[in-house]
């Protein structure tokens, strides 16, 4: 009796001391987390990364050639050493629950990493400003969560600013560098990323020791972590050769100019919250009460730059802002604390419970959700049509979307290989001039396709309508497949 009174005292205790702010913290990561379990896998990146997985599960070794295409068949392809470890957790989670382990799992991953952003933003200012600056950080994260590797370098890169944060107050968070980068490297080319966070670390702590603000053995750590990290890199099937591929990264010209997420942000709804953002943190570190920080801008400004530069490096500005919005608006935002009022904050977490539990994937079918978000499997993805082509066969070769090509990869191998997919560094220019000449039905698009000898075409409606257009009027074709998400035409 005494011990389930005991029990009952505690809890209450528990629930005592959860205040407001301490709930809207836990909102913001419930949010992430029912987000991420009511997206669906999208066509582009997964299903390619799957079908190397199950090579390497079946082979027993990373690929080395492209054996996925005609018009690449037999190129090296060095990428799937980025990846390796990535597309084998991949394969082993589809194998052992299909789609819906695979969207949990990488729902997990993420809200993880968004966790551990929160986690350094409530040291820095406590948990109504860790919410302010995790939420930004979402928002502005929110179109890389794909499920695709990059996931894993969110996690390790979140990893690595928990760790900074935290380093001076428990010095064996330096072991989580190595850990985070060997995580890295096996799974995402994005792994410098983290040797930028530990070096302007080290910069920002040279600063400080200079300005007396801070002692030298707090740049002793932060140079530990940095060079552990670095030494970390070559902890791959590469080694330190792995530079070597993130040199002929850099000087790819496909990148930039076929994939949007490569080129600096625009004016759409994310470059334009990216402005937004940077303004709005700038105004943060120039209001007073507080002066002005160099090393807050030293901290920042690179990953400003990078958001400049490319749309993929601004869910990387807001994650490392996360802890210094908090940080500045903790003043404004500390007050008084609440007192909480166990009953309420028991419900209240029993409802973030479960709408965490409802959103589950393998509920997702039980809910309205609009077209955008229904499935496990995006709508944009070639799945009936792949279905049909393995059907009736008939005879290639295969011109498709791009987009269609990573799921044929993963589905028609060996019978349809891809005419070109998202593995953009592996095609060269002229058969990506060819690819897009065709796709805008330019006046010789049928000669171009002759020359690759293709007899068959799974276009999309929605990236190929001129393309569709020009094959409609031609007598040399005809339909014999159509949905929402593919056409398929036959030479005649």
């Amino acid at each position: 009796m005494d011990g389930s009174l005991s029990r009952e005292q505690i809890r209450e205790g528990i629930l005592q001391r959860i205040t407001p702010a301490h709930l809207l913290a836990f909102t913001v990561l419930v949010g992430i987390f029912v987000f991420l379990n009511t997206h669906p896998i999208r066509p582009h990146d997964f299903w390619w990364h799957l079908a190397a997985g199950r090579e390497i599960a079946r082979t027993g070794r990373i690929p080395l050639v492209d054996t996925f295409s005609y018009t690449r068949a037999g190129a090296p392809y060095p990428s799937y050493a980025m990846y390796w470890l990535a597309e084998v957790l991949y394969y082993a989670l589809y194998t052992a629950g299909g789609p819906a382990l695979i969207v949990f799992f990488h729902s997990l991953l993420i809200t993880a990493a968004y966790g551990l952003i929160l986690w350094a933003a409530w040291e820095a200012g406590g948990p109504r400003a860790a919410a302010a600056g995790t939420l930004l950080a979402a928002a502005l994260g929110i179109d890389d969560w794909n499920v695709r590797p990059q996931a894993f370098g969110f996690l390790a890169g979140a990893l690595f600013l928990r760790a900074l944060s935290g380093l001076e107050r428990s010095p064996r968070w330096r072991w989580a560098f190595p850990l985070g980068m060997f995580l890295w490297v096996n799974t995402h080319g994005s792994f410098p990323i983290g040797l930028l966070m530990a070096g302007l670390a080290v910069a920002e702590a040279a600063w400080r020791v200079f300005r007396e603000e801070m002692g030298r053995e707090a740049l002793g750590l932060r140079a530990q972590a940095f060079a552990l990290a670095l030494l970390s890199t070559g902890l791959n099937p590469r080694g330190f050769g792995v530079y070597e591929y993130l040199a002929m990264m850099a000087r790819n010209p496909m990148l930039r100019s076929l994939v949007p997420e490569w080129a600096p942000p625009g004016l759409d709804r994310h470059g334009l919250l990216f402005y937004i953002a940077l303004a709005g943190v700038g105004a943060l570190l120039l209001l007073p009460p507080r002066r002005m920080d160099p090393g807050l801008l030293l901290r920042l400004g690179p990953f400003a730059a990078l958001g400049l530069w490319t749309s993929r490096g601004i869910v990387w500005f807001g994650m490392v802002a996360a802890p210094v919005v908090a940080e500045r608006m903790a003043g404004w935002l500390r007050g008084r604390a609440g007192a909480g009022i166990p009953w309420m904050n028991g419900v209240f977490l029993g409802m973030l419970g479960v709408m965490a539990a409802a959103s589950l994937p393998w509920w997702k079918g039980m809910w309205p959700l609009p077209p955008a978000k229904a499935g496990l499997i995006s709508a944009e993805t070639p799945v009936a049509a792949t279905a049909f082509l393995l059907r009736e066969r008939p005879p290639g070769p295969l011109f498709h979307a791009l987009s269609f090509g990573s799921y044929l990869i993963w589905a028609a191998q060996p019978d349809y290989p891809v005419f070109v997919d998202p593995r953009l560094e592996l095609y060269p220019m002229a058969v990506w001039e060819d690819y897009l000449a065709i796709s805008g039905a330019a006046p010789d698009w049928e000669t171009r396709l002759a020359r690759y000898g293709v007899r068959l075409l799974m276009l999309s409606p929605a990236e190929q309508p001129a393309l569709i257009a020009a094959v409609a009027g031609s007598p040399r074709w005809e339909r014999i497949y159509r949905d929402e998400a593919a056409e398929i035409w036959r030479r005649r």
